[in-house]
């Protein structure tokens, strides 16, 4: 018989009581045996804890004051006995193959800490579920992926504990990109990542309340840090290359155009960051279509912008006339 490393699925759980079920419910139909299911209350004000407890002794679990989901997630690291973890946001869920699939691979490979597959984004409007695949795209270095955060959200990878301890847990005052904080480290201190191209876990999107979403300045300002400490430690090391610098600001410039619309001033500050590193920028994506592109290569990106603002409120006011 194959040995199996046991694997503990770890639940923070804050006011899900609409989801808390099926993702526990995920979590004990993982078709891997060697698991055990560990869910922590950050005290919820609705009927999660009901819930949970509804369970029995089916999982472990505790609850305690509200201190965020960084703080939930260290005290269920602190409580898995696993040499693996599953991290699983109570809103979200898994396909029962999912750990069997990972594990089956992890155990073939020489050396590992993380492996991470694509989500499947579970889009909810007025109550009707829409999945679209978040593909990984090639070539997966690990640096431009984290940079370009393109690596999943936090119920893709299965963890090695002891590398998540070696790097000191999540970091609990981090306001928002909490994974990417923590890959950053993790690659910081030179863990192995791999890649396996089965999707098999579900990041649902339903609210417009998480921090992400509701402060859109400060998850700019936290991803603009994170680039920041991406381009030092790579430069520190002497591994930045070309691909590396140009994923680095080609987030920068997402950024700068997102940050536009609320300072201007910051926004030229980051393009003028990006053009000390690489003078002849040009960007590329989504952010930069075509027209766009055309009048910033012509005009460069302040006039570009107010353009493009331009654009937007002739837009706004034609659109009620096109009812008429």
């Amino acid at each position: 018989m194959t040995f199996q490393p046991r694997v503990s699925i770890l639940i923070p759980c804050y006011n899900a009581e609409r989801w808390i079920a099926q993702c526990i419910e995920s979590a004990l139909n993982q078709t891997y045996a060697n698991k055990e299911v560990i869910v922590v209350d950050d005290g919820s004000t609705d009927g999660s804890l009901d819930i949970i407890k509804s369970f029995g002794e089916q999982i472990r679990w505790e609850t305690g004051p509200n201190r965020g989901g960084n703080v939930a997630r260290n005290r269920l690291l602190e409580l898995s006995s696993g040499e693996w973890l599953q991290y699983l946001d109570a809103d979200d869920y898994l396909l029962p193959k999912k750990i069997e699939h990972q594990m089956k691979y992890i155990l073939q490979c020489s050396q590992v800490d993380v492996i991470y597959s694509p989500s499947i984004l579970e889009y909810w409007d007025n109550d009707i579920p829409r999945q679209e695949t978040l593909l990984v795209p090639h070539p997966h270095d690990v640096w431009v992926l984290l940079a370009r955060w393109y690596l999943p959200q936090t119920g893709s990878p299965l963890w090695r504990k002891q590398a998540i301890t070696d790097v000191g847990g999540w970091k609990v005052n981090q306001p928002c990109c909490q994974e990417h904080e923590l890959y950053l480290r993790l690659l910081m201190e030179h863990k192995k990542f791999k890649y396996l191209e089965k999707a098999e876990s579900i990041y649902r999107q339903w609210s417009e309340l998480t921090i992400c979403k509701r402060n859109q300045l400060e998850t700019r300002k936290q991803k603009l840090y994170i680039q920041d400490r991406i381009e030092n430690f790579l430069k520190s090391q002497g591994k930045m290359t070309p691909q590396r610098q140009d994923a680095i600001n080609q987030a920068r410039f997402e950024c700068a155009r997102m940050i536009w619309l609320y300072d201007r001033f910051w926004a030229k500050q980051i393009i003028n960051t990006i053009y000390q590193t690489c003078p002849n920028f040009i960007p590329t994506g989504s952010a930069a279509p075509p027209l766009y592109l055309w009048v910033y290569r012509l005009l460069g990106f302040s006039l570009t912008e107010q353009f493009a603002s331009m654009k937007r409120s002739l837009q706004i006011f034609l659109s009620p006339l096109k009812s008429i």
